[in-house]
């Protein structure tokens, strides 16, 4: 079966390859470079290696940090047994209530700082997150100034009441879990409330999307909106574009421009040369009627594109409707082999059960062809390579699919994380904003979100205040008495 079906693939792409853009790679190319290539190559090394360092010095200076919070409480109870361990006064069984109080309270305090701090990044932004910031400084100064009181006030004075020195330790804790609160309401209670309505627009396209966002600094609302671009806005498909261009430059081919002046000096010129007894005003007044006959014609032409538009977007939407139910009908036909097969195997042993990879590769070849051009006039074969429909075909056939599942996938266009990572991983954005980025947003604000196909235009709206009232309606206004006439006239 394996080879029958390689035989058939091979059949099928040699009359009519897979997609446009295909590329082969020969002995040549495979070890030549441009020098832009090499420009391109060293640019994205370094622009690696500049985020990498920034990265780790950035997670090395948390870890620091992090450490001396946790080691310092620890630090102010264990230095006095180090230091003056004969002048100690014992607590007894207040300290040891306090050591139990000061443990849950460092492992809470751990699991907190660790759910809220220690996540993977999302993105890498241009500038540092200012509350975050902020609150790295907050505890830093908070630490050391714990750190001077007790160098002062008790490892100078070496105090010997231990139970003091404890209570002073829980207190440091008891602080820390309230700037982590601080910390929970800055970084993620703030920004939940909506105060902005942003509209993304892509540049190339025009596709509109409407988010609410609430108050965040414009790299944050920038990436709040990255993460819904890959989800909600459909793929980009340039291929499209081109076709539009190539429709509206055709158009534009069928157009002629003339220079009214020069025609008319150089006909009204040779005229008069050529006949000196006519009446130079006789002679203006054909060269105008004749530029304004030009004229006139060529507006008719440029009037009557909008009808050769309208009848081949018509014939464009009749091919994709056709090519459609082709390949609705091949869909359908190939997943009514597939059940008949699996009845047949139901019968067999289970050595020779076809799992859904080989199942794929043999009803391929029946629903390549209608597929293929499909994806050609709808422009894009570039989405999809004959490896991921297969991979998706396999996959609908292990989970039972219809064929309206199978083919959801071509027939409307869907976000952009449906398709292959490499439209869009690792794609680098640019933010472009007049303001600065790690302001808050504003009623108006306008970026710009830039990469190397298009860009996103995001324009920011500030909800408005409402303001409801209220209106009482008393309940017995609505009731009424119906009252019948026992008599009717007749």
């Amino acid at each position: 079966m394996e080879y029958v079906t390689d035989y058939l693939l091979k059949d099928i792409y040699k009359d009519d390859n897979w997609g446009e853009t295909t590329t082969a790679v020969t002995g040549t190319s495979d070890h030549s470079l441009s020098q832009e290539d090499i420009v391109r190559i060293t640019k994205d090394l370094e622009d690696s290696v500049g985020l990498d360092c920034r990265r780790y010095f950035t997670l090395t200076l948390a870890v620091i940090l992090g450490l001396l919070v946790f080691l310092t409480p620890l630090a102010f109870l264990v230095l006095p047994h180090l230091l003056w361990p004969e002048k100690l006064q014992s607590c007894g069984t207040a300290c040891e209530g306090l050591y139990i109080s000061v443990a849950f309270k460092l492992l809470i305090l751990l699991l907190a700082v660790w759910a809220l701090f220690f996540r993977p990044p999302r993105a890498s932004l241009p500038r540092v997150f200012v509350f975050r910031a902020l609150l790295a400084v907050l505890v830093l100064l908070f630490v050391l100034s714990y750190w001077l009181f007790y160098g002062v006030r008790i490892l100078d004075t070496q105090d010997e009441n231990y139970q003091g020195i404890v209570q002073y330790a829980v207190s440091l804790v008891d602080a820390l879990l309230f700037i982590h609160y601080l910390a929970i309401v800055l970084l993620e209670l703030r920004q939940l409330q909506p105060c902005f309505s942003v509209c993304v627009t892509r540049s190339t396209d025009g596709e509109t999307k409407h988010y609410n966002l609430g108050q965040l600094s414009i790299q944050r609302a920038a990436l709040a909106i990255l993460e819904n671009y890959y989800c909600d806005f459909p793929v980009h498909n340039p291929a499209l574009l081109s076709a539009s261009k190539s429709r509206a430059a055709k158009h534009l081919a069928g157009l002629k421009v003339y220079n009214v002046d020069d025609s008319l000096k150089a006909k009204l010129k040779a005229y008069l040369l050529d006949r000196p007894g006519n009446n130079a005003a006789a002679a203006a007044g054909l060269a105008h009627s004749q530029s304004r006959a030009m004229i006139a014609a060529a507006a008719r032409r440029r009037d009557s594109s909008h009808n050769e538009l309208y009848y081949e977007e018509a014939e464009h939407e009749r091919r994709v409707r056709k090519r459609r139910a082709r390949l609705v009908v091949a869909v359908e036909e190939a997943f009514t082999h597939v059940k008949h097969m699996q009845e047949e195997e139901q019968k067999k042993t289970p050595g020779d059960v076809m799992d859904p990879r080989e199942a794929a590769q043999a009803i391929f070849p029946s629903m390549a062809r209608a597929l293929q051009k499909y994806l050609r006039t709808t422009k894009q074969q570039h989405c999809h390579s004959m490896e991921s429909i297969q991979q998706h075909l396999a996959f609908c056939i292990t989970n039972n699919m219809t064929p309206k599942a199978f083919l959801e996938s071509y027939l409307s266009p869907g976000p952009t994380l449906q398709y292959s990572r490499d439209h869009w991983r690792a794609r680098q954005w640019t933010l472009i904003s007049e303001a600065s980025v790690t302001s808050g947003l504003k009623d108006g604000t306008v970026f710009l979100l830039k990469c190397v196909d298009f860009s996103l235009v995001v324009t920011c709206k500030k909800i408005p205040y409402i303001q409801m009232s209220e209106e009482y309606i008393d309940p017995k206004s609505h009731k009424f008495v119906l009252r019948l006439q026992s008599e009717t006239s007749v």
